[in-house]
């Protein structure tokens, strides 16, 4: 490469006059970095480096694009400077020992050269060999230079050819592991009235070894396929979107609410952030007040068995999705921890559980504990063969309720096959998907009711 002209361009821990930078941060320990900057770049080749790029760039996946540029070539060199690392890189060579005798203070300084740095430095000093001391007896070792493949700071070089010199934008994009997000939900349930309080935050997290000042941040909400080639597939369509298709895409995105990207939803972040490294950042990304909701106890059961003891219920607390029910908002995974007010109208914590990615117009039930004083009690009946391939059940729920007050079960019934059908019921059903029934059962106040269906299902 000599003769090349070389230009250091600063990356996106440090400020740059006209840098735009823009981070979308992955669930699976990924992000897509996009920094654009108005560079003066030589006509012919020439070298740009690109300091203070993620440490865990993933070099294939980088891409360089500006008008009248073409890449030649590009290096990530990811060899740290570091003591130990100049030693490595200074076996066969001479290097100058500086030694203070504490006892006179005298420096004496020897030319040394280097055999070994495996489990310790050895030296050959004339003629005689000798091991690094590393105890209390100052000594600095001498380089006369720093090695061509050692670094500060992580590097990437790219040798473009320009049609033309002068200056222009460019944009350097590459995929990076060490960036990831999660989000978590804090909800204040009031249970008399029925309403829920919800906030959301997202939890960034940066790994990467370098600061993002500054930068526009969106978070991809849904798992990303990483199998072979499919990240590079991932990188050129983000690209494409920000270049044309569909313009605007995530970097014009409001910030109130998430936009479809392909089958994934996106969130920008309200206003750019600072992304340091080896950070925990916490930012809002939803507050809701009053939403509809309400406190349930639920019975789920995966198919048709019999328990010799009762099972407590689950408590969950349960709302809409819905902009009806006042949320309607596309709920990345993530942990939902409840608080309900004390008798002195202080928030407690009652429980959490996570919930999957949850698009809008779902209903969302959020298990938070067990309740002792309500149980079921699940028997099957009669089991019998409907048909060559079809089996009929009969199932008994038995419900008690030890509270003062009447309490409802839902009662969710999964396990149907192929074409499975209610014969009869002692309670109205509704389906809530293939292969799941659900019922509403009140028991009565320290009492208890029962259950009781069969149903036809094929396999």
């Amino acid at each position: 490469m000599a003769g090349l002209a070389v230009a250091a361009v600063a990356g996106p821990g440090l400020a740059a006059d006209g840098q735009k930078l823009s981070v979308t941060i992955y669930n699976s320990d990924l992000a897509l970095v996009q920094d654009v900057r108005t560079q003066d770049i030589a006509a012919g080749r020439s070298r740009l480096e690109f300091k203070d790029v993620s440490a865990r760039i993933r070099p294939e996946t980088v891409s360089l694009g500006g008008d009248g540029l073409a890449i030649v070539e590009q290096n990530f060199d990811f060899d740290l400077l570091t003591p130990a690392k100049l030693m490595e890189k200074a076996v066969g060579k001479t290097v100058q020992i500086v030694r203070i005798n504490p006892g006179d203070g005298k420096q004496v300084t020897e030319t040394a050269t280097v055999l070994s740095v495996n489990d310790g430095v050895v030296l050959r000093i004339g003629d005689r060999i000798e091991v690094l001391r590393q105890d209390d007896v100052p000594t600095r070792v001498i380089f006369d230079k720093i090695p061509d493949n050692l670094r500060a700071r992580p590097t990437l070089s790219v040798t473009v050819d320009s049609a033309r010199a002068g200056a222009r934008p460019t944009t350097l994009s590459y995929l990076t592991n060490g960036l990831s997000w999660k989000a978590d939900y804090v909800a204040l349930f009031e249970e008399k009235p029925g309403k829920l309080d919800l906030q959301g935050w997202v939890t960034l997290t940066n790994e990467s070894g370098v600061d993002y000042r500054d930068a526009e941040t969106q978070l991809v909400a849904g798992d990303v396929n990483l199998v072979r080639s499919i990240q590079e597939y991932w990188q050129v369509r983000q690209m494409r979107r920000q270049q044309g298709v569909r313009r605007g895409g995530m970097e014009q995105a409001s910030a109130g609410g998430p936009q479809s990207v392909a089958d994934y939803y996106v969130y920008p972040l309200a206003r750019p952030t600072t992304i340091a490294q080896n950070q925990t950042k916490q930012v809002s990304f939803l507050d809701v007040k009053g939403a509809n909701a309400r406190k349930a106890y639920e019975y789920r059961a995966g198919g048709f068995e019999s328990l010799e003891e009762p099972a407590h219920a689950d408590v969950a607390l349960q709302f809409a999705n819905s902009g009806a029910a006042g949320l309607g908002a596309q709920l990345p995974a993530g942990v939902v921890r409840v608080y309900v007010r004390d008798a002195a109208g202080e928030p407690k914590f009652v429980g959490e559980n996570a919930i999957e990615h949850t698009p809008q117009g779902s209903d969302i039930s959020v298990k938070i504990g067990e309740a002792f004083d309500v149980t079921v009690q699940p028997t099957v009946v009669a089991q019998e063969k409907a048909g060559k391939w079809r089996s009929r059940y009969k199932m008994s729920y038995l419900i008690r309720n030890a509270r003062a007050q009447p309490a409802t079960v839902v009662i969710r019934q999964g396990g149907l096959g192929r074409d499975g059908k209610v014969i009869e019921e002692s309670a109205k059903s509704r389906r809530i998907d293939a292969y799941s029934l659900s019922w509403d059962v009140t028991a009565p106040a320290n009492g208890e009711t029962t259950l009781t269906f069969t149903v036809d299902t094929g396999w």
